[in-house]
């Protein structure tokens, strides 16, 4: 390899082979440079390093080979100026070394677009082309809509597009008849924001990373542009923002884009606030900076003059143990105005509460009434309750609270928890409404104090904070919280409008039909006519559906039970059921129907018997069902007396035991077991966590996460947890020894599995995204967790969600990462991606039915998949170690 030029470098094609053999990693890194210059030839191979991807690949590859036992030939040292270059990019952190082997050390943002286009280019030459995956459904579900971008006037035009949390973007050409999805080959599938070019329909801007920090938001890669209607997208940059809350464009200037970067949502970085372009988006300045902890959450140009121009920003972060919130020291929060394009910017909160009392604000601007301004303030004064507030009585109006009304599913919430199951908090004020009617000099607050405004938005408003203004008449509101509210006096009075799906992030008003309202919540996509009497939903044809886990069980055809984000719990059937093809490709789905458990719920079918199922609610509240009769039966395991009250994680894993389907297993911060089906948990192990005062808070943290049982020795268990620790007890639990030695630091054990075939053999998984790190984090261990080793080298983008050890053929492994399914033939020594037709997607789950040989993989965000693995499970050698579980027979005795 060396320099030809000042931009090119010359592969020779000896120095080709060599990195060909030197490991999967510079094998993709080729195969990524093949894409980028599409050139695929032997060699000599001249590269053009015109961008940064193709830098780091190339100076990657040269600085990995040097490292590795096969030498490059010496026509292939490169000129020293390059060693010095690759050197330099480095230890910037522009080439991180996790970028090119995996484990070394947190991924940053361009490692993960570097990362991409190796996994893209693995993609397209991956060996397992010829398998395809099939969509299987729900088709009666949809997911969390977080903006739209509308062309107008409506009737030339009848075409929306959709952002989705973690569905990517999809695209209706006919008013939400039909959904095509769009950027199913880009690097996340988390979308913020959305911008029309108000002069040209078919330029269209798009900001990745949902802002609205929920616990299963994830991170975008910048801001893209796509100049035909959203079919290609070109990587504009502000990558390291992670997540963008807002774009706006210009009115007459196209090239002038404004973008409300709203940051990291785990640790602080310097990529916050209000960024500003003039040529297009080819080059950034960020015009409005608080500090590296406070980033932008909502933006608006000012109707009547476009240079003035009012941010919001909002220290926005949360810790793994406690949700968002504000602090005495807060002072970023606010209000801020500009009056020349972003050049200077001037804080304008003269009538709002004091900054450490200021959460989330969303702002809105109306054509109709100069100077008119509101702001949604999610507002931390302290507020004293009535008596018949504590009590949960009937409000003046004898309407009941909104919070105790019944959801779409049916299911009516406890009255003195909020929708996470905790014990709610109605000490604060909550969404309050605030306007000005002089550019935001000064505020009113125009809002009542009542316990309507109180549970709008209940304790956690920082998943909310959506205003919007009737660009007709100032005094027409709405809010977004829990449900959809309209105020026609200016914000004083708020009503709900009912129909559509609850937990509301985003609301298009048709400036020249304001009646015609288009509505993003939680279950998807909802169009009213008439002003939001009536509703028409998406949920049939816009399948951005997010499943957080899945279980099959025995039956013929078998079923599969899974959870799903604001939607409970939910199960379907393989092979029968109302099919539908939902018109986007990758085939038909089916219904599914309401299940057992709730939307943070494991679910374990009892593979002697068909009809017992295991599920749960939020942080472990475990129960039993008989699907024949019908009965429930909770199986909650309790602290002793005088004990800490144990910790659940909101997705609390319980395992059947391997050996006897009767014993069940389930994690806190310690490990239980019941011998009977869940009645009698007693616990068996300590607290297995760090236990780190500092690290509790109002989320349930330092809490186990993954549970295996040796399939060969009854009572061999391995239990991980959510910072980071691995033991391990030989007898049922009356000794545990740690073997978090050799793991990522800290990081959250995503998955842990004993092996079915190789006795003494574990794997792990870990994911890095609480700490923003999306390094692929994979691990074997040949001697029951002593010693680790990573096996994620030839998997170029991490956090790696789960890894599926095949039931049926040794060293078939399957991992699901959050760009796809990846799969190794050789015990995790190399990795290719796994069939085509699934778009990058978060994989959270992966199943392998071990009748059937079907694997399933549930997305967190489009839905379930299939994908037949019969073909690789054919060349069974009858060498495998097979465990004996006739050991599980007397286990209660144990």
């Amino acid at each position: 390899m060396a320099i030809a030029g000042a931009n090119k470098v010359v592969f020779s094609k000896e120095s080709r082979v060599t990195l060909m053999a030197c490991c999967g990693m510079c094998r993709s890194a080729l195969r990524g440079l093949d894409a980028i210059t599409r050139s695929n030839y032997p060699g000599p191979w001249l590269i053009a390093i015109h961008d940064w991807r193709s830098t780091v690949l190339a100076t990657g590859l040269y600085a990995h080979a040097a490292m590795s036992p096969l030498p490059l030939p010496p026509t292939a040292w490169p000129d020293p100026m390059l060693t010095i270059f690759a050197c330099t990019l480095t230890l910037t952190g522009c080439l991180s070394p996790s970028a090119l082997t995996a484990q070394d050390g947190p991924v940053d943002a361009r490692g993960r677009l570097a990362a991409h286009a190796v996994h893209e280019s693995m993609r397209a030459d991956t060996p397992h082309a010829e398998r395809t995956w099939r969509f299987i459904g729900p088709t009666n579900v949809s997911g969390r809509v977080v903006d739209m971008a509308i062309p107008t006037p409506r009737g030339e035009h009848y075409t929306l597009y959709v952002a989705t949390a973690t569905g990517g973007l999809w695209r209706s050409r006919n008013e939400g008849t039909t959904f095509e999805p769009l950027f199913e080959d880009g690097p996340t599938g988390s979308i913020g924001a959305l911008a029309v070019d108000p002069a040209d329909s078919e330029r269209l801007w798009m900001g990745t990373g949902e802002a609205n920090i929920f616990r299963s938001s994830m991170a975008g890669t910048g801001v893209y542009l796509s100049e035909d209607g959203g079919t290609t997208f070109t990587h504009m940059g502000l990558e390291d923002t992670h997540t963008i809350a807002r774009v706006c464009v210009h009115p007459t200037d196209p090239n002038t884009v404004y973008v409300a970067a709203s940051g990291h949502e785990w640790t602080d970085n310097p990529e916050r606030g209000v960024y500003r372009t003039r040529d297009g988006g080819q080059t950034w300045k960020l015009v409005l900076f608080v500090d590296a902890g406070t980033g932008a959450i909502d933006l608006a140009l000012d109707p009547q003059d476009p240079n003035r121009i009012y941010a919001a920003t909002w220290e926005r972060r949360r810790d793994r143990w406690n949700d968002p919130r504000t602090y005495p020291t807060t002072r970023g929060n606010g209000i801020w105005r500009s009056e020349d394009g972003g050049d200077s910017w001037d804080p304008i909160n003269e009538g709002l509460p004091l900054p450490e009392h200021r959460g989330r604000i969303g702002l809105a601007t109306t054509p109709s009434l100069a100077g008119s301004l509101y702001a949604f303030v999610d507002n931390y004064e302290l507020v004293e309750l009535e008596e018949d507030e504590e009590r949960g009585e009937e409000d003046e109006e004898g309407e009941e609270d909104e919070e105790g009304e019944e959801d779409e599913e049916g299911e009516e919430d406890a009255g003195g928890t909020d929708s996470y199951g905790r014990e709610k908090q109605r000490e604060i004020k909550g969404a309050t409404l605030y306007r000005s009617l002089d550019h935001g000099n000064t505020w009113q607050q125009a809002s009542e104090e009542n316990r309507y405004m109180r549970g709008l938005s209940a304790t956690y408003g920082w998943v909310f904070g959506q205003v919007r203004a009737d660009p007709v008449d100032a005094d027409k509101v709405f809010l977004m919280g829990l449900g959809l509210n309209v105020s026609e006096d200016g914000g004083k009075t708020f009503r709900s409008l009912r129909g559509m799906h609850g937990d509301h992030h985003a609301l298009w008003i048709d400036p020249a039909n304001t009646d015609y309202l288009v509505n993003g919540n939680d279950g998807g996509l909802a169009i009213s006519y008439d002003g939001g009497e009536n509703w028409r939903t998406s949920t049939n044809n816009l399948p951005a559906v997010q499943f957080y886990n899945l279980a099959v069980d025995m039956d013929e055809p078998f079923h599969m039970y899974g959870s799903i984000q604001d939607h409970g719990s939910r199960v379907g059937t393989a092979s029968s059921g109302q099919r539908r093809r939902w018109r986007g490709g990758g085939g038909s789905g089916t219904e599914w129907g309401a299940a057992s458990g709730g939307e943070a719920s494991f679910h374990a079918v009892d593979p002697t018997d068909a009809s017992v199922l295991y599920s749960e609610g939020f942080y472990g509240s475990i129960q039993r069902t008989n699907l024949a009769s019908g009965e429930r039966t909770g199986l909650q395991p309790k602290a002793g007396d005088g004990e800490p009250e144990l910790r659940g994680q909101w997705l609390a894993p319980f395992l059947l035991s391997p050996h006897n389907s009767r014993v069940v297993y389930h994690g806190m911060n310690r490990l239980y077991r019941s011998m009977h089906m869940g009645e009698g948990f007693e616990p068996i192990s300590p607290d297995l966590t760090g236990n780190d005062p500092d690290q509790l808070g109002d989320i349930q943290y330092q809490t186990i996460t993954a549970i295996s049982e040796s399939p060969f020795t009854f009572g061999e268990i391995y239990v991980g947890t959510d910072d980071g620790h691995l033991h391990v007890t030989h007898d049922s639990g009356a000794h545990w020894e740690e073997r978090t030695a050799g793991l990522a630091q800290e990081r959250w054990i995503s998955r842990v599995v004993a092996s079915v075939h190789q006795e003494g053999v574990v794997y792990a998984a870990q994911n890095g995204k609480r700490w923003d790190d999306f390094a692929t984090y994979l691990w074997r261990s040949p001697d029951q967790g002593r010693t680790w080793e990573s096996i994620g080298a030839g998997i170029p983008c991490g956090p790696v969600n789960v890894v599926h050890e095949d039931p049926k053929v040794s060293g078939l492994l399957y991992a699901g990462t959050d760009l796809g399914v990846y799969v190794s033939m050789d015990d995790g020594d190399t990795w290719d991606v796994l069939g085509g037709g699934l778009p990058n997607t978060f994989v959270h789950d992966l199943v392998v039915h071990p009748r059937d040989g079907v694997l399933l993989a549930a997305t967190h965000g489009r839905g379930v998949w299939q994908l037949n693995v019969r073909t690789l499970q054919e060349p069974v050698e009858e060498t495998a170690e097979e465990p004996d579980t006739e050991q599980g027979a007397g286990a209660e005795e144990n």
